[in-house]
């Protein structure tokens, strides 16, 4: 058993350690919290943010040897997706390259962006449908980790361990501010319990 020298030693180390580990943890979790913040508004009132999506056509033709193919297998898809590529700016990941005896179906997305195209097997000829939903779109499918890749999946995740972290810390540092200690736990149990209740009463 710990002399009450050595506990109050101990008590005093991981008071210092967590108020260290939560102020840096806060700092480096500024700018994941503010984007998400901010972006919780602009997801919560898609209204204010009307009118900013664009969109465009356009038409081309393929190198015909690469859809005039016998087999479907035989369709060059590397060489038609890297064509619009470079031909039309596409952006975001190709989702679905579809082939069937008339066409090819190219789907691309990213946040707040899509693109689709029709190609015909036998000319090589293409229509695109490019569609830009503006800044705040992007935003938005970025804090939903929409469209947006495997790795900004792994950093969502990784910002909210992070987020987590800070949280808990906080909650530890609280119990050793002996004069805001009740204050503290008993705003912690008021939002909580606010929480659920809006939940509860007010959500449908």
């Amino acid at each position: 058993m710990l002399s009450p020298d050595r506990t109050l030693h101990a008590r005093r180390r991981l008071a210092k350690v967590s108020r260290w580990l939560h102020i840096y943890g806060s700092m480096s979790a500024f700018a994941v919290v503010f984007f998400f913040a901010v972006t919780g508004f602009t997801l919560n009132h898609p209204q204010w943010f009307e009118g900013q999506q664009t969109s465009a056509t356009h038409k081309g033709g393929l190198d015909a040897s690469w859809t005039n193919s016998p087999s479907e297998a035989g369709v060059k898809r590397l060489e038609i997706v890297e064509h619009l590529r470079t031909t039309h700016g596409i952006q975001g990941a190709l989702t679905q390259f579809r082939v069937d005896d008339r066409e090819c179906t190219l789907t691309f997305k990213g946040p707040g962006y899509a693109a689709d195209a029709i190609v015909e097997r036998r000319t090589g000829q293409y229509e695109l449908s490019e569609t830009r939903m503006g800044f705040v779109a992007v935003v938005n499918d970025l804090h939903k980790g929409r469209d947006a890749g495997v790795l900004w999946r792994w950093f969502v995740d990784l910002a909210a361990g992070l987020l987590v972290f800070v949280s808990l810390t906080g909650l530890v540092l609280i119990w050793f501010v002996h004069r805001h200690r009740a204050a503290g736990l008993l705003l912690l149990a008021a939002g909580g319990v606010v929480s659920f209740l809006t939940y509860a009463i007010f959500v449908p």
